[in-house]
């Protein structure tokens, strides 16, 4: 226990073991609680209040609560896995598929409000140990080794998901981090409670669900499937249907085939099919003559299961080549120029990231994307999607998109539910204003009041209505605002610390890196793809970007943070005057190279702002602390997005950090009078020898 004694490997493993629980829970908890998937940057907010309330009460709490952690966990599985848990929402102007259906959970106005103080308890208890941690050595060694665990929690999840590894696996390694934490804490009895709580644990796993054979995890979903009573698969994921394998000659739905009784006549020599799913539109199309199909799909386990289960086995055809990768990325990838272009019913049940409230498909129903996919389209080439798209003024927006993209009006075909199909290109210009000579042609319905705004690539919500923020968004993060605020109030007064001790600044520094960290994150999916790889590969990157900023502060001994200011805020105005859409360049390697230094260039400028003032504190917990909180309501300020679009989230950004600059160098109050700009040499002997 000698190693797991050392404050510097005790502050890795606690860091690792935060991010890796955190993970774990934003994963988790969206399986088993349905459509909460659609609120997953809630559970980011939780898991950073409860981390900076953790370092508030490790002030004075002795560790040994610590050992409660696996207990409060084990009380959390029980709930999640044993109550009916549901989000449920209604709204004309935005829509969630598969949610507003949902007739479940008439007290669903309590479940987002229980998850949130769920994880926040979680995440506290099991970041008491943190404060004192950061407190034992000089603050950037203490930063650099907070970041290195952060770093093996983040890839040790990372990977565990790419392997398709169940929540069984998850927990035990869980269970492993935890025992190591109290182990090396001297905390013997903790020891024992946390190895008791967490076979118990692992016990409501296996009964809920882990030992089901034909449940499958994907990186992005749980996946079930069963036999519907027209003796079909259907695919569940999270809990929720989302796909049926049909047959060709079985029963279906008709927009699979409308387009082919449109033109009858008509055979296309090369496909293109995104969201090809488990491959029913793939196999359709081989039957009506399709000499070549592109068959995107983001995740691999439903494509699976298609290969495996599809009778008609599109996928062991030859004509078919089977792509994982966003539809997006791949267009962007390719010249290939189609005869036949299909979005397959690509609608998603989650978010791609806990941080922004971009779902899967959203980067494809932009102004920007029906362009792309014009510009693929070969001479006499028709592009055609389909969805029940429930409002008809999604139908109509989606038309007037096409219109703007083609030239043209699309062909329509409404039908009960509002199950829509839509078509436009070169093939329907050629129609001169007629209808196709096959099947009926339905009018565009009308939007109403009041219009539908276009999605675009920074304003990429194809499925509100207009520019708004919804009332359950609104009431949601006044309970989180308020239940954070009572939080640390009652924290800051069962440890006997006073509110000044919170820092302005730091708060500051917190809430801005977050929102300019989503912005990132955001232009990341946009450029390479909404695939879990590329977010987890940019989340990395992140990390790697303050690793260095630490090394920069500590090797360069910067004396003044005017000019870091000054950097960032120039850093800040080229992303805001060169936005990701106009970085789409060839070749791949020009375009990351410089999304690469327009994304990440005001990321690694903000921390070495951040290194600047965190290695001169005096309150290294109660600097962390006030960042993560801050962080937490950088959270909630991501909504603006939607009102605003993302680029603007910069203008936010750049006022945030000026406010930032403020507090640390001319309204120095309360906390903040600890930094010392004036003294920016003081970096210590031992921190600059650590590094």
């Amino acid at each position: 226990m000698g190693r797991l004694a050392d404050p510097r490997v005790r502050l890795v493993l606690t860091s690792a073991t935060l991010l890796f629980v955190e993970l774990l829970l934003i994963r988790w908890i969206p399986s088993t609680v349905r459509y909460i998937g659609f609120f997953s940057n809630f559970l980011l907010m939780a898991s950073f209040l409860g981390i900076g309330l953790g370092i508030l009460l490790g002030r004075r709490i002795q560790l040994g609560v610590m050992a409660a952690f696996p207990v409060l966990l084990a009380v959390v599985v029980w709930l999640v896995s044993n109550l009916e848990l549901n989000i449920q929402v209604r709204s004309t102007n935005e829509l969630f598929f598969g949610l507003a259906e949902s007739k479940a959970a008439d007290l669903n106005f309590l479940v987002l409000p229980l998850v949130f103080a769920l994880i926040t308890a979680l995440m506290a208890g099991l970041a008491l140990p943190l404060g004192p941690l950061l407190k034992s050595r000089p603050p950037l060694e203490a930063y650099a080794f907070d970041i290195a665990g952060s770093l093996l929690g983040i890839a040790a999840f990372t990977i565990l998901s790419a392997a398709g590894t169940p929540p069984i696996v998850w927990f035990s390694v869980a269970a492993i981090l935890v025992i190591a934490l109290t182990a090396g804490a001297g905390l013997r009895i903790g020891t024992l409670v946390a190895a008791a709580s967490f076979a118990v644990i692992l016990v409501f796993a296996w009964r809920n669900g882990v030992k089901n054979p034909t449940e499958i995890w994907s990186p992005y979903y749980r996946i079930d499937t069963y036999q519907n009573s027209a003796g079909q698969m259907t695919i569940n994921v999270n809990g929720i249907p989302h796909q049926t394998i049909h047959a060709v000659n079985g029963p279906q739905e008709s927009f699979y085939t409308q387009i082919y009784r449109w033109f009858p006549d008509r055979t296309y020599q090369n496909v293109l099919i995104v969201g090809a799913g488990s491959g029913t539109d793939t196999a359709i199309a081989l039957a009506h003559g399709a000499g070549h199909v592109d068959a995107v799909e983001i995740d691999r386990e439903i494509q699976r299961l298609g290969r495996e289960h599809d009778p008609d086995q599109p996928y062991q055809d030859p004509r078919v080549r089977a792509i994982e990768n966003d539809g997006r990325a791949f267009l962007r990838s390719t010249d290939t120029k189609y005869d036949l272009i299909v979005f397959a019913l690509p609608d998603s049940l989650t978010l791609v990231s806990s941080q922004a409230n971009i779902r899967l498909e959203s980067f494809l129903f932009t102004n920007e994307a029906f362009q792309s996919v014009r510009d693929h389209l070969a001479p006499g080439g028709v592009f055609v999607l389909y969805n029940y798209y429930r409002e008809e003024w999604l139908v109509g927006k989606i038309a007037t998109m096409l219109q703007d993209a083609f030239g043209t009006t699309p062909v329509l075909r409404l039908t009960a539910n509002t199950q829509a199909v839509l078509a436009d290109g070169p093939m329907i210009a050629a129609l001169s204003g007629a209808n196709p000579p096959g099947d009926q042609v339905d009018a565009i319905p009308a939007t109403g009041d009041p219009q539908p705004k276009a999605a675009t690539d920074d304003w990429p919500f194809l499925y509100l209505r207009t520019p708004f923020i919804a009332d359950y968004y609104l009431a949601g993060l006044a309970f989180v605002l308020v239940f954070a605020a009572i939080s640390v109030m009652l924290g800051a007064r069962a440890t006997g610390t006073a509110i000044r001790r919170f820092s302005p600044h730091f708060f500051v520094l917190g809430s801005a890196f977050l929102l300019l960290e989503t912005r990132s994150l955001v232009s990341f999916s946009l450029l390479f793809g909404s695939t879990w790889l590329v977010n987890a590969l940019a989340f990395f990157a992140i990390l790697l970007s303050v690793l260095l900023a630490i090394f920069v502060n500590a090797r360069l001994r910067i004396q003044r943070p005017a000019p870091l200011y000054g950097l960032l805020f120039v850093a800040i105005a080229v992303a805001f005057l060169l936005p990701p859409e106009s970085l789409l360049l060839d070749p791949p390697w020009l375009r990351y190279v410089l999304a690469a230094g327009v994304a990440f260039a005001p990321v690694f400028v903000a921390n070495l702002v951040f290194t600047y003032s965190f290695r001169d504190t005096r309150t290294a917990d109660m600097a962390f602390a006030s960042n993560l909180l801050g962080a937490m309501v950088g959270g909630a300020m991501e909504y603006v997005a939607l009102l605003t679009g993302y680029r603007a989230l910069l203008i936010i950004v750049a006022i945030l950090y000026a406010l930032a600059w403020l507090f640390a160098n001319r309204w120095r109050l309360l906390a903040d009078r600890d930094l010392a700009p004036d003294d920016g040499l003081a970096i210590t002997e031992t921190a600059e020898a650590a590094l």
